[in-house]
């Protein structure tokens, strides 16, 4: 556990006095620590140190357990919730037959209808590299293809010995 996630709560407190709250938002002022522990083993509670490097340090009675399980709850809630974006790939060559084009596309229509993010790449391979502009092409001819179904998220971008172009689904 790094230091920022570590809870300092109880007997750890090492402070003279705390600035104290109970959980329900009534505020006990600045008091002592040994206050703020009679306090809270009255309500059967935690005290928890919030802001430990407030002057003086913010101390919160509360039910400690409690608290962490809904925190968690919350976090699990947000990754349930988080949008996955799937990236998939078509790989295309320089020198591709248009069948070969047309199977592609087919795919590349299919992923774009379930809402999948699409990359076009060209392999440039040896004398390839020579041209580059000829990888550039092939993408600028797949485009028409499936720009009713997509938006091209940039133009065809030259990186290494790729070609490549992303495609991102149209909203519905």
């Amino acid at each position: 556990m790094s230091r920022k996630d570590r809870v300092i709560m109880n007997d750890d407190i090492q402070v003279d006095e705390v600035r104290c709250n109970v959980d329900g938002g009534e505020s006990l002022g600045i008091i002592s620590i040994d206050e703020a522990m009679e306090k809270a083993n009255e309500l059967n509670l935690d005290i928890v140190l919030i802001a430990p490097d407030a002057k003086p340090p913010v101390a919160k009675i509360m039910d400690y357990g409690k608290y962490r399980y809904q925190e968690e709850k919350k976090q699990k809630e947000q990754r349930k919730n988080q949008v996955k974006i799937v990236v998939k790939e078509i790989k295309l060559s320089v020198k591709i037959a248009e069948n070969d084009v047309a199977y592609k596309i087919k795919h590349a229509r299919e992923f774009l209808e379930k809402g999948f993010h699409v990359k076009f790449r060209v392999f440039l391979r040896g004398r390839e590299m020579a041209n580059p502009e000829a990888g550039k092409a092939v993408l600028l001819k797949v485009w028409p293809m499936v720009e009713d179904l997509g938006t091209m998220e940039k133009p065809p971008k030259f990186e290494g010995r790729y070609y490549n172009m992303y495609v991102l689904p149209n909203k519905k």
